[in-house]
């Protein structure tokens, strides 16, 4: 079958627009979905490159997470790149911790750009709850993998049964 060139990344890039300072969620993966991204060392390194960035000024990491073969973040989008060149640095900065655990990024990401009227609330119990729908830790156990800003950490903690999934998010 005949590769179709209006369909796969390139549809998604089709009219993606960036916004500085505006409020993005996005998805990352590896290629062919391939496991290996909470390996300690890899996780850490791509939660230090994503708050190197925020030190740059290339976006505010409100809220992320990593997964075995993706990680979600919800950013604000500074003015320095645009979210296309904020990607490509995280992926850059990163491909080489990968490809020593034989991983590769996959090529494009997903975004949502969240509007004003979006709460942000959804997003953050959706990046924040992934590890926990997926099996990967009980309930009593914080994801070492996950990451709130500061500021974002006040309102939410609030929301979370001592830092924890109340039972009822899971239906426990």
């Amino acid at each position: 079958m005949p590769l179709d060139r209006a369909k796969g990344h390139a549809a998604l890039r089709r009219g993606r627009v960036s916004t500085p300072c505006a409020t993005y969620f996005l998805t990352v993966c590896t290629d062919l979905r391939v496991v290996g991204l909470i390996d300690p060392r890899i996780a850490g390194r791509v939660l230090r490159e994503m708050q190197a960035a925020q030190k740059d000024e290339v976006w505010l990491v409100r809220c992320a997470v990593v997964m075995p073969d993706h990680l979600h973040l919800s950013v604000d989008l500074g003015a320095k790149l645009a979210l296309g060149k904020a990607i490509s640095r995280l992926k850059a900065k990163t491909s080489a911790d990968l490809r020593g655990a034989g991983l590769y990024w996959e090529r494009g990401f997903f975004d949502h750009r969240l509007r004003a009227a979006d709460d942000v609330l959804d997003v953050f119990l959706y990046i924040f709850l992934n590890p926990y729908r997926a099996g990967l830790c009980a309930r009593t156990e914080s994801w070492p993998w996950f990451h709130c800003h500061s500021d974002d950490w006040v309102w939410f903690r609030d929301r979370l049964d001592e830092e924890r999934p109340p039972p009822e998010w899971l239906g426990v």
